[in-house]
């Protein structure tokens, strides 16, 4: 019998030659609080396990959002790579205060472990996507192999994916890819606000963990990471996002075109359009590595 809380199915639709299953446990990350998750899983006549491919979607969004609109799914089933859709934030975690702005709080974990003490028992979203959610889902038997994960997001989400990626120390992801991400979070109003809230030490803490900037300009290893966004993004323009930061820092640590590839498009926005119009550019840039 395994340790790891048991998982429950909610629902199960069948997309393209696959199905997503939303599923829902008790986890121990954010503090015993029932977390949903969706895992789109491409028929497999065989058995034999698959990577996977974990998507983290932005401010206010669920765990719906990236499966839902996201169109992913029919070029994930034909690569034969299953996609994780976390939710996030922890819901329901009664901090006061959680709920009263759209930009921090629910819907909004940032994709790290606070460290302020009101925050820090529920609020382990790096924790729940790195550590837990792999653990749950292995020990329920579903045919993933996490030795072959990439990880790619939305804004938040993108901001998400870039950290985890560029921060883990096992290189628990092969690749990374972001649409219009928080790139610089340290140096804009959602990161300053994010951080200032959920950790002690605030921005300084945050710096060379929670920073893609800051961490891509200390990373030498070979990396892999495509990032897209638009430049009729509005966010982009109130420099939210600041993704010449990024680039500037990766190209001053020596990363080229072929490890680090920053694509503006002409009057994209940051709409889940825009994301649809180039999912499958990123579905085949982490195929790449995950069939290799």
């Amino acid at each position: 019998m395994s340790d790891k809380p048991a998982l429950e199915k909610v629902s199960v639709n069948k997309a393209f030659e696959g199905e997503l299953t939303k599923y829902k446990f008790k986890s121990a990350a954010l503090g015993g609080l029932d977390a949903n998750f969706n895992l789109f899983m491409p028929f497999n006549n065989n058995g034999a396990k698959v990577p996977v491919l974990v998507y983290l979607a932005g401010l206010t969004c669920t765990e719906d959002t990236g499966a839902q609109k996201g169109g992913f799914l029919g070029v994930a089933a034909s690569q034969n790579i299953a996609i994780l859709f976390p939710d996030t934030s922890p819901r329901g975690a009664g901090v006061p205060g959680e709920d009263d702005d759209w930009d921090f709080g629910t819907g909004a974990g940032f994709y790290i472990d606070a460290t302020k003490p009101e925050y820090a028992k529920h609020y382990n979203m790096a924790t729940h996507i790195t550590v837990e959610l792999p653990e749950v889902i292995e020990a329920a038997g579903i045919p993933i192999d996490f030795k072959r994960q990439s990880v790619f997001g939305h804004s938040m989400g993108g901001h998400g994916a870039l950290t985890l990626y560029l921060s883990s120390k096992t290189k628990q992801y092969r690749s990374a890819s972001a649409f219009a991400p928080i790139s610089n979070p340290t140096q804009c109003p959602w990161g300053e606000k994010a951080f200032k809230g959920y950790l002690q030490g605030g921005t300084t803490e945050a710096l060379d963990k929670y920073d893609a900037t800051a961490i891509i300009s200390k990373t030498t290893d070979p990396i892999h990471i495509l990032i897209d966004y638009g430049t009729g993004d509005n966010f982009y323009k109130q420099g939210q996002l600041l993704p010449e930061n990024f680039l500037k820092a990766a190209r001053e640590a020596g990363h080229d075109e072929f490890q680090v590839r920053v694509r503006s498009h002409d009057a994209y926005d940051h709409s889940y359009y825009f994301i649809s119009t180039f999912a499958s550019d990123h579905i085949h840039f982490h195929a790449n590595f995950l069939k290799a």
